[in-house]
């Protein structure tokens, strides 16, 4: 005879035995504290919003603005980055974290990286416009790696960008690969009739090492690639400031970076315009006068990236090409798009219709670039808002080209503009357009 079907028990399966098998223990109460949770992460920024409280930018990024709903999936995979974004106690959290680290473990707080750029953290502090003396206190890259650090604590409080260390030990390509793509643009561009400069700023973690801890992830390996980095760059041709560096340095009995900045000061501003500018007319900088007018102080842009806040101070300087008119000016904040900047020419400046294609260094030295070249445009290769074919335009319309690379992103051979059928593009433009 065929068994009857075996029937669901008459009570929920929580309240079953647990040695039945068809005992299931109950969930509800962990279902709901993680619905509360939930409901308090994303509901609280909104109800401190409403009674006054505000979220601080103390990342160097802006605030996520809320998804839209029109984004489909990508409404809920971006909601995490609003609600963190909008936490208006996340400081105050992330120095308790900091605090229990050192007092517990005796180390900082790691922060991992999180999608950090090549070249580094845009310039905070902005110096005052053209000729202003200033007042006192006047205000792309390597795949992310396990254990590697967003900003390196060193000594003496000073601090390095961690993509110093992992660009050479976790690189995209081989440096002599990146070489090769970077000789190919360069062998276009002299082919067409233009000059063509390739100037390369150094990583602070290379002209400033005695600051740097006794350990840190990567340290072994960003030591041991640094001699043979400069002498494959040194051999293709570039423009070297490091030994100028080491003098200015040594002059002024300081570094020329800041112990909370990955840029350097405006030594380091100056003498890149003044070796390009050597580089492009030989001689032109002889009636040169730089004289330092003050200094002024703004915001760093390493303690952002670990959730704090810090401040950078350098001298100022004024320019003056022909030993008595000043050309420095403002600095150029926005070169996400072609940045022209024209001038009449006098003597010292060099007149030749130049681009300088370049990261956050060229907007450091953005103030003293424009006063050395009186037919200038400064223009990002990281940019997403300039595409292909009009930076390739802005190659074609210059007689002069200056590319401008820090180091880690040479190291890194993540340079953005190796893709996109950029260097085809750029063969096909210039055979078009020669300079004759």
């Amino acid at each position: 005879m065929a068994q009857e079907p075996q029937q669901l028990p008459a009570v929920h399966e929580a309240w079953l035995p647990r040695e039945h098998p068809l005992h299931r223990p109950r969930h509800g109460g962990k279902q709901l504290t993680a619905l509360i949770s939930a409901m308090v992460f994303f509901v609280m920024p909104t109800l401190l919003w409403v009674f006054g409280v505000r979220p601080g930018e103390i990342e160097n990024h802006r605030l996520a603005g809320f998804p839209s709903v029109s984004a489909g999936w990508g409404f809920f995979t971006a909601l995490p980055t609003w609600g963190t974004d909008q936490l208006s106690f996340r400081t105050a959290a992330i120095e308790a974290a900091d605090g229990i680290s050192r007092g517990v473990f005796g180390e900082p707080l790691p922060h991992d990286q999180g999608g950090t750029s090549n070249s580094g953290p845009l310039p905070g502090g902005l110096p005052p416009a053209n000729g202003d003396t200033p007042t006192p206190g006047a205000d792309l890259g390597p795949v992310d790696q396990a254990g590697y650090r967003q900003v390196i604590e060193g000594k003496d409080g000073w601090l390095y960008y961690g993509v110093d260390a992992e660009a050479k030990c976790a690189p995209n390509r081989p440096l002599a690969d990146t070489i090769k793509l970077i000789r190919q643009i360069r062998d276009l561009v002299v082919a067409s009739g233009r000059q063509f400069v390739w100037v390369v700023p150094p990583d602070k973690s290379t002209m400033v090492p005695q600051f740097l801890p006794a350990s840190y992830p990567g340290k072994e390996c960003q030591q041991a690639a640094e001699g043979p980095t400069w002498s494959q760059l040194d051999a293709a041709g570039v423009l070297d400031l490091r030994p100028e560096l080491r003098a200015v340095a040594t002059q002024l009995n300081r570094p020329v970076y800041t112990p909370d900045d990955t840029h350097w000061t405006d030594e380091g501003s100056l003498s890149l315009t003044r070796n390009v500018a050597e580089a492009v007319q030989p001689g032109v900088t002889k009636t040169w006068r730089s004289p330092a007018i003050g200094s002024y102080t703004g915001s760093a842009d390493l303690p952002k990236l670990i959730g704090k806040s810090g401040t950078k101070t350098s001298v100022l300087y004024n320019l003056l090409p022909d030993g008595a008119t000043n050309r420095a000016g403002p600095i150029i904040t926005d070169i996400e798009t072609p940045s022209v900047h024209d001038s009449a020419p006098i003597t010292g400046t060099v007149n030749t219709k130049t681009l300088v294609y370049g990261d956050s260094f060229s907007i450091a030295s953005s103030r003293y670039l424009t006063g050395a070249f009186s037919n200038l445009t400064l223009l990002a290769y990281s940019t997403t808002k300039t595409d292909t074919q009009q930076a390739v335009d802005q190659f074609v319309a210059a007689r002069t080209v200056v590319l401008e690379t820090v180091e880690r992103a040479v190291s890194a051979g993540a340079l953005p503009f190796f893709d996109d059928g950029f260097i085809d593009q750029l063969r096909t433009a210039l055979e078009q357009h020669p300079v004759r």
